[in-house]
Formats: structure tokens, C-alpha cells, sequence
């Protein structure tokens, strides 16, 4: 005769000490994954619609140091430092003293307001003279699509 177990039979056994990890695994590597494929994607740097004219592309054997003027104005030293326009000057002249750039590259959005570029532009000269660093506008090459 088989006996059935009841409710008191199961509070008998004893207790089971292991953790089930493979789901915990399975949300580790997912996350791992969606890091992995999102990261390059976030350091892409600053979307720049940048005017058109008869130059040379771009190139250089250091680290480009680039100084951005967006469409709303804002002013970007590399990819992650935004500087009002009051603090741009004192700003610009210590990353180019620490960073000691062979060339900076200025770059303005076409939809960007005259102004703020002109101002830029300015600083940038008066500060790369004294530094003894030369500077360039950056433009497309007519004919050639921009590069991603």
C-alpha cells in the first residue's frame, strides 16, 4: 500500500540551501550586451551640420581638439565640455595650455548664428597666438558626403 504524502510530510525535508543563479546569469549578460552595443554609440560626439566649401579633408597625426558652436549657441571644447561664452576664454586658454594641441579646430553648425561663432573664432585666435598654436575652420569638402 502506498501511502499518500500530507502537508506535514513536505515541512520534513530538509531544507534546500542552493541558490538558482541562471536567471541572474541571463539578466547579467543581457545587460552586458545592451552596455556593449550602446556604449560606442553614446561616445559618437556632437552632431555638427557644418557648411560646405572648397577644402581638403581634415587630417592630422594627434588627437584632433576641436571647438564646437552648435545651432543654439552653445560652445563645446571636445566632445564633452560645454563652456558658456563668459567663461569660454579662460576655459579654452587652460585645456589648450594642458592638451598643448599641434592644431585646434574650430567648427561651427551652418544653422548657428553668427555671432556666437565670430566670438568664438576670435578667442580662439587671440589665444592660440600667445600659445603659438595654429587654428583652422573646419568645412565639408564640396562634392563629398559628410563623413559619420
Amino acid at each position: 500500500m502506498t501511502r499518500r504524502r500530507s502537508r506535514s510530510d513536505r515541512n520534513d525535508l530538509p531544507p534546500n540551501a542552493e541558490i538558482n543563479i541562471t536567471s541572474l546569469i541571463d539578466v547579467a549578460f543581457t545587460l552586458l550586451v545592451i552596455f556593449l552595443i550602446t556604449a560606442p554609440i553614446l561616445r559618437a560626439g556632437l552632431e555638427v551640420e557644418l557648411p560646405r566649401a572648397d577644402v581638403d579633408p581634415v587630417t592630422t597625426p594627434q588627437e584632433p581638439f576641436w571647438v564646437t558652436v552648435q545651432p543654439d549657441g552653445s560652445i563645446w571644447i571636445g566632445d564633452e565640455t560645454e563652456v558658456a561664452m563668459t567663461d569660454f576664454e579662460q576655459s579654452f586658454s587652460q585645456l589648450a595650455q594642458a592638451a598643448s594641441p599641434e592644431i585646434i579646430y574650430v567648427q561651427g553648425d551652418s544653422a548657428a548664428s553668427y555671432g556666437p561663432v565670430a566670438q568664438v573664432i576670435a578667442t580662439v585666435n587671440r589665444v592660440s597666438v600667445d600659445l603659438g598654436i595654429r587654428w583652422a575652420l573646419v568645412m565639408y569638402p564640396e562634392g563629398r558626403p559628410p563623413s559619420p
